[in-house]
C-alpha cells in the first residue's frame, strides 16, 4: 500500500513538469512560426500576381502562339529571341529605350535637385511653388499626354504661337524622328520633376544643421559645401531616385500610345510599345513573350549595376 501511494505520488510530481515542458516547447514553436505566418498572405499574393506571370510569361516565350487561336500553341525553343535579336527594329527599340532613359532620369534628376536647393526655403511662397511643382504629378499620363499634343501641335499648337511671337521659326516638335524623342523626353521630365524635388526637399530637410553650421565657421565656400556636405548626405535619396526613375522609364507606353504611336518611322517606339505592338496589333504573343523576358533581363542587369556600382557609395545617416 505505500509503495503504490509513493508511485502516485510520484506521478503527480512528474506530471507538472512535463506539462510545463510540452507548453514550452509549444510556445517557442509558434514563437519561430508566427514571423511566417504573418508573411504568408504578402507571399502568397506576391506569388499569384509576380512570380507567377513572370514565370508563365518565360514559359510562353519558347513557343509559336496567336491570341486569335489559342488552340495552335507550338514549341519553337528559342527562335523567338533569335528572331528578334536578328531584327533591326529590335535594335532601334532597345536604343530608343536607352537614349529616353539616359536623358530623363539624367537631366530630370540634375533638374529637380537644383530646384529643390531652391525652394528648400520656409517663406510661404516657397510652399505654394512647390505646390505648383508638384502638382504635374498626380495629373493622370494620359491627360498629360494629350495636354502636350495640344500644345505642339505644329499649326495651332500653344509652343509655336509663342515662339512666333517672338520672331523665332516653329519647332516640328512631334513631327520629325529627331524632335519627336526631345518632346517626349520633354513631357517625361515635365511630369516627374514635381515628385524628384518633394524628395530632395525630403532629403535635405533631414540633414543636421549644425553640419551647416560647422562648414559656416570653417569658412567653407558654397561648392564646397555643396560637394562635400550635401551631395554625400543626399546619397541615399540619390540612389533612390535613380533607381526608381530608371525602372519607370524602361515602362513608359502611355505618353508613346497616345502622342507618337511609336513613330515617325519607328523613332519613339520603346520596349514596352513594342511588346503591345507584337501582341496585340500583329497577334505574335510569341515575339511578345520574349521582348518582355528582354525587358525583364535588361532592367534587371541595370538594378542589379545600380546596386553595385552605386550603392557602396551611398552614406547613410
Amino acid at each position: 500500500m505505500r509503495k503504490e501511494a509513493t508511485v502516485h505520488g510520484l506521478a503527480e510530481a512528474v506530471t507538472p513538469a512535463a506539462q510545463q515542458r510540452t507548453a514550452g516547447f509549444a510556445q517557442t514553436w509558434m514563437e519561430r512560426i508566427r514571423p511566417y505566418l504573418y508573411v504568408t498572405p504578402a507571399m502568397i499574393f506576391f506569388t499569384l500576381f509576380f512570380f507567377f506571370p513572370i514565370a508563365y510569361v518565360i514559359y510562353l516565350s519558347f513557343f509559336d502562339w496567336s491570341l486569335l487561336n489559342l488552340d495552335e500553341i507550338e514549341l519553337v525553343g528559342l527562335e523567338n529571341y533569335t528572331e528578334l535579336l536578328g531584327d533591326s527594329d529590335f535594335y532601334q527599340v532597345l536604343g530608343n529605350s536607352f537614349v529616353y532613359t539616359v536623358c530623363t532620369v539624367g537631366l530630370g534628376i540634375v533638374l529637380s535637385f537644383f530646384l529643390a536647393l531652391w525652394l528648400n526655403q520656409k517663406a510661404k511662397v516657397y510652399g505654394v511653388i512647390q505646390a505648383a511643382v508638384f502638382s504635374p504629378h498626380i495629373i493622370s499620363l494620359v491627360s498629360v499626354s494629350m495636354l502636350w499634343m495640344w500644345l505642339m501641335d505644329t499649326q495651332y499648337g500653344l509652343l509655336n504661337a509663342i515662339l512666333e511671337m517672338v520672331g523665332l521659326p516653329g519647332y516640328t516638335w512631334l513631327a520629325q524622328p529627331g524632335s519627336a524623342m526631345v518632346s517626349l523626353i520633354l513631357v517625361s521630365i515635365w511630369k516627374g520633376l514635381g515628385y524628384n524635388t518633394l524628395v530632395f526637399i525630403a532629403g535635405l530637410q533631414s540633414i543636421p544643421r549644425d553640419i551647416y553650421e560647422a562648414a559656416q565657421l570653417d569658412h567653407s565656400p558654397w561648392w564646397r559645401t555643396l560637394t562635400r556636405i550635401t551631395v554625400p548626405m543626399l546619397s541615399p535619396t540619390l540612389f533612390f531616385l535613380l533607381v526608381i526613375n530608371t525602372v519607370s522609364s524602361f515602362q513608359v507606353f502611355d505618353t508613346i500610345y497616345i502622342m507618337t504611336q511609336g513613330g515617325p518611322i519607328n523613332s519613339t517606339n520603346m520596349l514596352v510599345f513594342y511588346i503591345y505592338e507584337q501582341g496585340i496589333d500583329f497577334y505574335n504573343g510569341g515575339a511578345a513573350s520574349a521582348a518582355s523576358v528582354i525587358l525583364l533581363a535588361v532592367v534587371g542587369i541595370l538594378t542589379f549595376l545600380h546596386f553595385r556600382v552605386m550603392g557602396k557609395r551611398v552614406h547613410y545617416q
